[in-house]
């Protein structure tokens, strides 16, 4: 999952991306209205976290810039107006959801979870399976038959994405997409590392291959 943070509080701004990128996500961050939408724009985001009082071109003015341009990334508002009119502005301005400073980052990430599920028509499921193996995305579990696997954050989200894809190829730009930010340099083979250290931990000798090479595409989960 690949989030866009709108937020030029620095604090606040490494407070949320830091967190986000510990649970898994993606994260894209701009510190200025004309930034972000130059973001939004260009890359296909699952969700965004928008701030109201941003410099150059403000939250609400962003907000609406694209919706007009029929960007419908789902929005989560960020702000310390908390009057009613405050947030019904935003809303209405093309924002899905709010939330008032200061905030807990459960609740932020509560939100965003939910936003999702929203924009996918998808129940959020709270374990993802393919045979043997499975996640749990509460715990951050992960399990193989009786053995439990240890993985790092971006193998986490890696492994994520295959398990909600199972049988359907996932693309290298796919990958980068939902792993890194947009300031990685695709023109490395850290795809092709990073699928070997998951399928080292997820498969070994006796056990049933689970990842699978497609030569020119990228990869497929299969659980048998």
């Amino acid at each position: 999952m690949r989030v866009l943070v709108i937020e030029d509080d620095v604090k606040i701004a490494s407070f949320i991306v830091n967190g986000l990128k510990q649970n898994g996500f993606a994260v894209d961050h701009a510190a200025d209205g004309d930034q972000g939408h130059d973001l939004a724009m260009n890359v296909s985001y699952d969700a965004a976290i928008v701030d109201l009082m941003l410099p150059r071109l403000d939250g609400l003015s962003l907000l609406r810039l694209l919706r007009q341009k029929k960007i419908l990334v789902p929005v989560l508002i960020l702000s310390a107006r908390a009057t009613v009119d405050d947030r019904v502005l935003g809303l209405q301005s093309g924002g899905d959801d709010y939330l008032t400073k200061p905030f807990a980052f459960s609740e932020l990430l509560a939100r965003i979870h939910a936003l999702i599920r929203r924009s996918t028509h998808v129940a959020e499921p709270s374990v993802l399976a393919a045979g043997d193996l499975k996640m749990n995305l509460f715990t951050r579990e992960v399990t193989r038959g009786a053995q439990k696997i240890e993985l790092q954050t971006r193998e986490f989200a890696l492994l994520e994405l295959l398990l909600r894809n199972v049988d359907r190829p996932v693309t290298k730009t796919m990958i980068l997409e939902h792993v890194w930010d947009f300031s990685f340099d695709p023109q490395t083979n850290v795809v092709d590392v990073l699928v070997h250290r998951l399928r080292t931990k997820i498969e070994t000798e006796s056990s049933t291959k689970l990842i699978h090479t497609i030569r020119g595409v990228g990869y497929v989960l299969r659980p048998g």
